[in-house]
């Protein structure tokens, strides 16, 4: 984006000073790589400060998956997070493929994939930037209703995680007790969670 370009969904013409964005001076590509793509930006900001290198990682979109069964459990899964060096609880999700045009879509493959579960009725609840001082991608948070049990696992090499379901209240207690971890992922199951009547706010 350039100096003169306004965001997405702005009408043409010159930009508010409140939204014009930072000036990109130059870009070097350090990383490319199926996962992500690591580049070094220069940037100069609106007061003129130069940020050399400003890092920004490109990654593909992701999902996740709040999965919900008819006697109101929450289908989770527990796995290894090489970052944490722990064993974390969370909802099922992955990376939109290219070819992906629809969150929901995706939604229904990787929870087919990761729990053998398939759902009734899914919807998308949210769009968030995963990190948007650094990251390029967004996480979209999916609410499956209906859930049961619809096959075989399908999970990909270095998915080591087994499946959890635990009842929806018991969820919601257990996010205010830290027994979910993941902070990006916690945002987007309250979200859910309201989504589907179990939490106002």
């Amino acid at each position: 984006m350039t100096e003169e370009t306004p965001p997405a969904g702005w009408p043409a013409g010159p930009l508010p000073e409140a939204e014009r964005p930072w000036r990109l001076l130059s870009r070097r590509a350090v990383v490319r790589d199926r996962h992500l793509d690591l580049d070094a930006e220069a940037v100069e900001t609106r007061e003129g400060a130069v940020l050399d290198p400003y890092w920004v990682m490109t990654y593909p979109d992701w999902v996740l998956v709040v999965a919900l069964t008819a006697d109101d459990r929450m289908v989770l899964v527990r796995q290894w997070r090489q970052g944490a060096k722990a064993w974390v609880l969370e909802p099922p999700g992955g990376v939109m493929d290219a070819g992906d045009a629809d969150p929901c879509a995706t939604a229904a493959r990787e929870l087919r994939e990761e729990t053998g579960y398939a759902a009734a009725r899914l919807r998308l609840v949210a769009s968030l930037w995963s990190d948007p001082a650094h990251n390029s991608n967004r996480l979209h948070v999916v609410l499956a209703e209906g859930a049961v049990v619809a096959g075989p696992l399908a999970r990909e090499a270095g998915e080591e995680l087994e499946t959890v379901l635990l009842p929806a209240a018991e969820a919601l207690s257990g996010a205010a007790a830290g027994r979910f971890t993941h902070a990006m992922h916690l945002g987007g199951l309250l979200l859910a969670l309201r989504a589907a009547g179990r939490l106002s706010f």
